[in-house]
């Protein structure tokens, strides 16, 4: 599910459900709220420190992205502050359903690396015949964000990284004193978000567990909106960057400071003039975008008085919550491909809780009980009723393709009249002198620091106009409207035959009955997908090993009895961390592999050769822009694939044996701490047993407020000393941490609803706070006419 495009949706529809953070470290909590656990799905701070945009120059080293990221976090500590628990958790190795998409971003991630440097080297080219002097392109250990996946050697030092940053926060910062810190690292299987649901669901309605818990969980990705809803807690907050912000806030340190010599720098530092360009916005600017809190509760407000009205009864406000997440993942998620007629930007999740109020008697109530779970047989899904909603929905689908077509060709007609227009003016202005803006180029002599000062302040100027235009370029070069290519719609969605068409283009289905076979093929697999995806989102991995094995969604028409009766999963096991870069990675990201491994992806006797293209295709039918286009790669044959990985696992060294396994949680706290005694005796007795060994000492965890168990861990601490992995950074001298291994509570049946003791905060939210807009196929043009109060419905009308 696009970020932006949902999260425009919610705040558009439900515009109280954020409100500012605010950032404040002179005063005890300025945002008027306590939050005891905060939550951190480290991938969303990873990506923005590792390749961060709208900043002169990027990182070059590994110890200046961790730099990075220790700042990151120390700015959400200080506006979250919380009482009790600090959670970070990496993406570990994900499920085969989440693999397949992985493998499209890395693979489409590394194509488009390959079209920016090219184009970068032609403008580097250009500027230099202008004269005008830019930053050099330095030799760099981060030029290739993939490495952000488990089993790198970068994700390892990360691991490592963060541990001496656990340990220098808890004996250096107050705000730190009290909590404990949970460390999931990238050898720990599971997706990051996923991996802090579970601990929470795990720890809820257990001894000791308090009701009134307050959570915050920082993250742009919008499934923890889904996640958030999921766990039925009240007291829940999710922390994100303001997206659709358009102002932004930077922090300076500007680059041309760095050209000058000790002298230079000693002779100009206290001059007004030089004071002033360290405060211009410029050099090595780290973007600081606001932060916003999503309150959880506000949005349960919301969709109580949205989705429920006094005639819909019996209905169940928290089963309503369930369904409102199973209904979003209609629109697409990670997993499983959208369906073609639900598209947020066209008032998808509108149609979608339309759909739902008007047909919820007549369809037969709820459509999912996640009490029901672990029953056999998808018991959760109340399959009559799902079908009769998807039908309901299906019966929408040729008007909205028919709009859809309608704006497209309008579209097509008005950029093919703007192209001509443009060819005219070109050609009119191309045998006119035009007189160029002179270039000012670098001075060679230094006579005095204002220069120099000047001189580097226009390297810093030129490099950021290199910088936009590469970007300009880039995305020129993604609309492929303006490349010429506009008769790019083959299934014509909307036009007469357009089923039939698009099980030709999309399923090389050529006649009736093969469509009719291919049809109930794929109908009965997304079925599969929407149990598997239920089962991820509520009580975890149900199999690893499931995936949706096509590039396309059928049609809302056609998901007409499938039959999720007959649907089981089984569990299995997940990838090892070199098995899923196997799967994931593209050849020009070989590098981060074993050698080994890497000749697999190129070697032409390879068995697994196919699985490695340099050239693949993108379908970009009916789409304008490059990374609308959908990556169409073969799907890995995961059996042969770990069978070639098992021959060349015992040539590993050590080092790439330990990146290659599988390892669990570790917990950090204060000697001082509560739990510092139980895990200093546990560390004490089983000190002398071996790694493996003590995997098999679990105890209970007494007390604190936190169910679990503890495991003897190792003391990374050399005679109270823990050694900087990060240049640049002291060791931590006298280190009073202490740590363990934490496996989470064995596992119970989640209750999809309020604890009992809980609290609710006071209603904010009233009826004139509910406005709806009109379905978007019943109105003209791609934007609707006016808002509607909440009076007026249109739910019922076709």
């Amino acid at each position: 599910m696009g970020v932006p495009s949902f999260y425009r949706w919610l705040v558009n529809r439900y515009p109280k459900v954020v409100e500012t953070a605010k950032e404040d470290a002179s005063k005890p909590n300025p945002n008027g709220f306590e939050l005891d656990n905060l939550y951190l799905d480290m991938n969303g701070i990873i990506h923005p420190c590792f390749h961060p945009e709208d900043i002169l120059v990027q990182p070059t080293t590994y110890d200046e992205v961790f730099v990075s990221i220790f700042e990151y976090i120390d700015r959400i500590f200080l506006i979250v502050r919380p009482r009790k628990l600090l959670y970070m958790a990496i993406d570990g190795v994900a499920p085969r359903a989440k693999m397949n998409q992985q493998r499209s971003r890395r693979f489409r991630t590394a194509k488009d690396a390959e079209v920016m440097e090219a184009e970068e080297i032609k403008l580097r080219r250009k500027f230099e015949m202008e004269g005008k002097v830019v930053h050099p392109k330095l030799e760099s250990e981060v030029s290739d964000s993939n490495v952000i996946t488990p089993g790198t050697v970068f994700m390892q030092k990360l691991s490592c990284a963060l541990e001496y940053y656990i340990h220098l926060k808890l004996n250096k910062d107050l705000l730190w004193k009290g909590i404990k810190v949970i460390l999931s690292d990238a050898n720990v299987p599971g997706e990051g978000e996923h991996k802090i649901m579970s601990f929470i669901r795990l720890q809820r309605n257990l001894h000791g567990y308090n009701p009134n818990t307050r959570h915050c969980l920082y993250g742009l990705d919008v499934d923890l909106i889904m996640l958030a809803l999921a766990t039925h807690e009240v007291h829940f907050y999710i922390l994100r960057e303001d997206v659709l912000v358009q102002t932004q806030d930077y922090s300076n340190i500007p680059t041309f400071e760095r050209g000058l010599s000790k002298v230079e720098y000693e002779s100009v530092k206290s001059r007004s003039w030089f004071k002033q360009l360290q405060e211009m916005k410029g050099g090595r600017a780290v973007v600081k975008k606001p932060y916003q809190f999503l309150n959880v509760s506000t949005l349960r407000e919301y969709l109580k008085l949205d989705l429920m009205s006094p005639d819909m009864d019996p209905m169940d406000f928290e089963r309503v919550v369930d369904d409102f997440i199973f209904m979003c993942f209609l629109t697409g998620n990670d997993f499983l491909p959208p369906l073609p007629s639900i598209d947020i930007h066209e008032g998808g999740i509108d149609l979608l809780v339309a759909v739902y109020k008007s047909e919820f008697k007549s369809m037969g109530g709820h459509l999912i009980d996640t009490t029901k779970m672990k029953e056999k047989k998808a018991a959760y899904i109340k399959a009559k009723t799902v079908e009769r909603f998807i039908v309901a929905l299906g019966s929408y689908e040729e008007r909205i393709f028919q709009k859809r077509y309608k704006l497209r060709q309008r579209r097509l007609q008005r950029m093919s009249c703007e192209m001509l227009q443009s060819i005219s003016l070109n050609d009119d202005q191309h045998d006119e002198n035009t007189i160029c803006d002179p270039v000012v180029t670098m001075k060679s002599e230094r006579d005095n620091g204002y220069s120099v000062a000047l001189d580097f302040e226009l390297v810093d100027k030129n490099t950021k106009e290199l910088n936009q235009e590469l970007k300009e370029i880039i995305r020129k070069n993604s609309d492929i409207f303006r490349e010429g290519v506009v008769d790019n719609d083959k299934a014509r969605l909307g036009i007469p035959g357009w089923k039939a068409r698009y099980y030709k283009e999309k399923f090389h289905a050529e006649h009736p009955n093969e469509m009719e076979i291919k049809r109930k093929e794929v109908v009965q697999k997304y079925a599969e997908g929407l149990c598997w995806v239920l089962q991820y989102y509520f009580a975890g991995v149900c199999s690893w090993n499931w995936y949706f094995p096509y590039h396309y969604a059928p049609f809302a028409s056609d998901l007409k009895v499938p039959s999720f009766s007959d649907i089981t999963f089984t569990i299995g096991t997940p990838f090892k961390p070199f098995d899923q870069l196997m799967g994931v990675l593209p050849p020009r990201s070989a590098h981060a592999l074993p050698t080994p491994y890497g000749r697999l992806m190129t070697l032409e006797d390879s068995k697994i050769i196919d699985f490695y293209p340099n050239e693949f295709d993108i379908d970009m039918d009916g789409k304008r822009f490059m990374w609308q286009g959908i990556v169409k790669l073969p799907f890995i044959d995961e059996e042969l694939l770990v069978s070639e990985m098992k021959i060349l696992e015992p040539f590993l060294n050590e080092d790439e044996s330990r990146r290659n396994e599988t390892t669990f949680n570790k917990i950090f706290v204060r000697q001082t701490h509560d739990m510092g005694v139980q895990i200093s005796s546990l560390n004490h007795r089983w000190c002398d047993l071996p790694k493996k060994g003590r995997m098999k000492v679990k105890e209970p965890i007494k007390g604190c407020g936190m169910n679990g168990f503890l495991c003897p861990g190792e003391n990374r601490s050399e005679n109270g000393v823990f050694a900087s992995p990060v240049k640049g950074m002291d060791d931590v001298v006298v280190d009073n941490v202490l740590s363990a291994i934490f496996i989470n509570p064995d596992f119970h049946e989640h209750i999809p609803r309020p604890l009992e003791g809980v609290n609710f905060p006071l209603s904010t939210i009233t009826e004139s706070d509910i406005e709806q807009r009109p379905l978007w196929h019943k109105y003209e043009g791609a934007k609707p006419p006016i808002t509607i109060p909440h009076q007026i419905r249109c739910y019922g009308e076709n």
